[in-house]
């Protein structure tokens, strides 16, 4: 199990403005249109260098993780998300795809599979110390984001109510794969079931993981995955003014493996 810099989750001190991302893929094009749709600007000065990016007065992003796999620009991803961490212009959770990218580039032997293997040819093309710069952003994620005097948290598959102000082995794998069983689909992915149905915290509950159509409201938490690596969209959720914007995807990246749609509750 990878462990994450749990101490950080506490951010509620942090009130917004917020633009909410959803699960990117590797899809750099995509996101470079949706940061402009948000009015952020992104130029990358020299091709092999970090990119410059300047945001609207007083808004920060937020990325609910798996930033890469399975979409073609995995490298200037992540080089964009470190960036943006690093000058204060955004804030990160990690998502199960970056858990195992994170392993892969420890060293650690992992199936390649899910779109592992796209981001492996792309990391192979950088040289060593880019390479543990990723590992050590991912590593220095918090599991979750407690935000805006706790009144918003931003997990990636998800949170339940008990869990928001706590850490714990449990609630690390719950916010990077939401609720599942140790059963497989048909398609020889993780059992999901719907969490988000039985959810009854205060704080809103922005995360992805699951792809859906559009983003989806259910009691008091909203999906924003909408599948952009499979030929759906990029979103983003507006915060507080809980404004959804999104931006088409160029192309299918990855075959879908089953219908977008939140799943069935336990």
């Amino acid at each position: 199990m990878t462990s994450f810099a749990s101490a950080t989750f506490d951010q509620r001190g942090l009130a917004g403005p917020f633009d909410i991302i959803g699960d990117v893929h590797g899809c750099a094009d995509e996101l470079e249109d949706l940061l402009a749709a948000l009015r952020y600007r992104v130029s990358w000065p020299q091709s092999d260098g970090p990119p410059v990016v300047a945001a609207p007065h007083g808004r920060r992003v937020v990325f609910v993780g798996d930033l890469v796999d399975r979409g073609p620009r995995v490298v200037d991803v992540v080089a964009l998300v470190m960036t943006m961490s690093a000058n204060g212009l955004a804030l990160c959770v990690p998502g199960n795809h970056d858990a195992k990218f994170r392993r892969w580039l420890d060293g650690n032997d992992v199936h390649m599979t899910h779109g592992l293997d796209v981001t492996a040819v792309d990391y192979h093309r950088v040289d060593a110390k880019r390479r543990a710069a990723a590992s050590a952003f991912v590593k220095g994620l918090p599991p979750y984001l407690w935000l805006d005097g706790g009144r918003l948290v931003v997990a990636h598959a998800g949170i339940e109510a008990g869990m928001i102000g706590m850490t714990s082995r449990r609630t690390e794998h719950f916010c990077l794969y939401g609720d599942t069983d140790s059963g497989k689909t048909s398609h020889g992915l993780p059992v999901r079931y719907n969490w988000a149905a039985r959810y009854d915290g205060a704080p809103l509950v922005v995360y992805g993981h699951t792809p859906v159509a559009t983003a989806t409201w259910l009691n008091g938490t909203v999906c924003i995955d909408t599948g952009c690596c499979f030929g759906g969209n990029l979103t983003a959720l507006r915060y507080p003014e809980r404004e959804i914007v999104s931006v088409p995807a160029r192309r299918a990246y990855a075959e879908r493996k089953g219908p977008f749609g939140l799943p069935p509750a336990r």
